[in-house]
């Protein structure tokens, strides 16, 4: 599949992947120490949810467009955290008033948590995107963007020398063995940096790689989580997908358990949710040669 952030901007795997981030970002900087960040697959950092990408799928109504219009009480706390990033990207570089027209990707959701002395960098490869991310952090010294394999730079970068990191890897999965790098990019980081935070995600287009995928994920402390649409993946179109966190925070696996099941209810009948963790003292999986 092709992934690409602009066309898929503010959906559903959205919706999943940047409540966990920033619930992710707000646990890890509850500590007085200074944080590393480092994307790996960043895309154009925001989005025009009227541009000819968004408006080619229309995929924002079925998933932000909801979850800004549910009514406020009931809830949850990482999603109301979530909608207000959402809100404050759009009142600054939207349009004034009417409709949500701006929507952050991950680059500016982790920008908008970092404090002074706290570190992050971007990647994107794809010519295109990295030029709109460079633009997008234009005369920001706090974001270090760069035009480069994500991958390449997850092996050259760990361990940071902060010594506390989070790691978000969101690939394309433009290449047929998309897992297969991912899987082993997870393995390189974790040797090099064993008590990193890492939150992966995946699509949901062939049941059996994605959960060969999990399976993979040698680290016993991990949280995955799915959105699933309904109907039977494989069709073509992207209907579930999952996201998941190595050495998730403290409290982590509390906010989403409560944010998830709500994120489906407001997105509509048939949307499932899933959350599941390896049980106490499991032994992390066999990692392959």
């Amino acid at each position: 599949m092709n992934y690409r952030h602009g066309y898929h901007a503010g959906n559903f795997a959205d919706a999943l992947k940047h409540t966990a981030l920033c619930e992710l970002l707000r646990l890890l900087l509850s500590k007085d120490k200074k944080l590393f960040v480092l994307d790996t697959h960043a895309g154009a950092g925001g989005y025009d949810l009227a541009g000819k990408q968004a408006e080619r799928t229309g995929e924002a109504e079925a998933g932000i467009a909801r979850l800004a219009a549910a009514p406020r009480p009931g809830m949850p706390e990482a999603v109301q955290r979530y909608l207000a990033q959402v809100a404050a990207y759009d009142r600054k570089f939207g349009p004034p008033g009417g409709a949500l027209r701006r929507y952050p990707g991950s680059p500016r959701l982790i920008r908008a948590a970092l404090r002074p002395g706290d570190r992050f960098i971007a990647c994107e490869l794809h010519p295109e995107d990295a030029l709109a991310l460079k633009r997008e952090f234009a005369g920001d010294r706090a974001v270090e963007v760069q035009q480069a394999d994500g991958y390449k730079v997850l092996k050259a970068m760990l361990p940071p020398p902060e010594r506390r990191g989070l790691v978000l890897i969101d690939p394309p999965f433009e290449a047929t063995d998309e897992f297969e790098r991912l899987s082993r990019a997870v393995r390189q980081g974790l040797r090099r940096f064993a008590t990193g935070c890492y939150a992966i995600w995946y699509p949901i287009k062939d049941e059996a790689a994605a959960a060969a995928f999990v399976e993979s994920l040698a680290a016993p402390k991990r949280l995955v989580m799915e959105l699933r649409l309904g109907g039977d993946v494989g069709t073509g179109k992207l209907t579930a997908c999952g996201l998941a966190v190595v050495n998730p925070p403290w409290r982590f696996e509390e906010a989403m358990a409560e944010a998830l099941p709500w994120i489906a209810r407001c997105l509509g009948p048939g949307v499932r949710a899933t959350i599941s963790a390896p049980p106490a003292n499991a032994p992390a999986p066999a990692s392959p040669p």
